[in-house]
């Protein structure tokens, strides 16, 4: 007597739990570090912990899921601000800045884990600063540089950087909550981030000059 063949797993309701159990690991690596057993992560998505490693593999596997969406989220959100002439893309993203505290936890919880993935999460993020600081020259909403490569990783070291520093001497633990310190780190940094990079902040070219012609013809180094 044979059995009743399975019915295979609706692919629509496959990938809602795969995205709800990514969306529950950001949290709880933003939240607790990248120590966060699978077990807790499961219980956070509200499913198995089998079901989380069948769809990753392992919380490597996962971490690397994460990374790419916050990553990709991260870009999209930055490419819509840099290209759009109006301000009503920026206000709503104002707006909606709760949204982005467990992305911007999960990144400074990777910053400071340290290690390979962090290294390589770090330089895929220079890279997308680099894509849609392109994007926004062509849209004409951002000047061109002398070495873009070299633009977008000050960008990236002197953004994370500051950030970093800030929510540090916060002290991060498991009660973080990074809503409030997003909202506090909003309103500390952006007037003078927006003013340095709209208006600039030397009323002369001297550095400038002086540095672009030392590295045209540097000086030869002692013997």
């Amino acid at each position: 007597m044979s059995s009743t063949p399975k019915r295979p797993p609706d692919r629509d309701e496959d990938l809602t739990a795969r995205a709800r159990i990514r969306d529950a690991a950001v949290e709880c690596f933003a939240r607790h570090g990248f120590d966060v057993t699978v077990r807790a992560i499961a219980e956070r998505a509200g499913v198995s912990p089998g079901l989380v490693l069948h769809h990753f593999g392992s919380k490597a596997g996962l971490r690397e899921t994460c990374d790419e969406y916050v990553r990709q989220t991260i870009r999209e959100t930055k490419t819509e601000a840099v290209t759009a002439h109006g301000e009503q893309t920026f206000l709503q993203q104002l707006a909606e800045i709760d949204e982005y505290s467990d992305l911007l936890g999960y990144v400074l919880r990777s910053l400071q884990a340290g290690g390979p993935m962090a290294v390589a999460l770090f330089e895929h993020m220079v890279e997308d600063i680099e894509e849609y600081l392109a994007k926004g020259e062509e849209a004409g909403t951002i000047r061109p540089s002398r070495d873009p490569k070299a633009r977008a990783r000050w960008l990236a070291a002197n953004g994370l950087g500051s950030i970093t520093m800030l929510f540090t001497l916060q002290g991060l633990g498991p009660d973080t909550d990074f809503r409030e310190l997003l909202r506090r780190a909003t309103h500390d940094i952006m007037l003078p981030a927006l003013e340095v990079y709209t208006e600039g902040l030397l009323t002369e070219r001297t550095m400038l000059d002086a540095y672009l012609l030392y590295i045209s013809d540097p000086p030869e180094e002692p013997r």
